[in-house]
């Protein structure tokens, strides 16, 4: 006799509501019609943080994945003209990757449809319920222990 997961239909609950987040950011991507895949997105987005141009390395690690994940990304990136490889000024064998002008006008695009998104996905709340579910997530994005399988 196995004993009932009371933490089941809660998690549930958060692996169709994180699916639904994406479902609705990705459409949201596709209709501003920038063709930016949403790990592209997350790449600028990320990109733009940095004060200088950084190393693919730098990207994998703030982004938690591996660097040939990153190498695809910025491939697709570089045809689109939304990004470049330069080199580094002081190490010949170092490439790093820079914003142009149209992957920071892309930037404010994908803003824009995040926000949308984002408007869509909160629209049944009211202020009160956004200002709790902010808290929550607050304190679920905080972690409070590192339990793995």
């Amino acid at each position: 006799m196995t004993t009932p997961d009371p933490d089941g239909p809660l998690a549930d609950q958060l692996l169709r509501f994180t699916r639904r987040v994406h479902r609705i950011q990705k459409q949201h991507l596709q209709e501003c019609g920038l063709g930016v895949t949403p790990a592209q997105s997350r790449l600028l987005r990320t990109l733009a943080h940095y004060d200088s141009p950084p190393r693919m390395a730098d990207l994998a690690e703030r982004l938690e994945v591996v660097p040939r994940a990153v190498t695809s990304l910025v491939d697709g990136l570089e045809a689109s003209g939304k990004v470049r490889r330069v080199p580094d000024p002081t190490n010949r064998r170092v490439i790093r990757i820079e914003l142009t002008d149209d992957g920071r006008a892309a930037l404010r695009e994908l803003h824009g449809a995040r926000r949308s998104a984002a408007e869509e996905i909160l629209a049944p709340l009211t202020d009160e319920q956004r200002e709790v579910l902010g808290e929550l997530l607050d304190t679920l994005i905080g972690g409070g222990g590192e339990q793995r399988c």
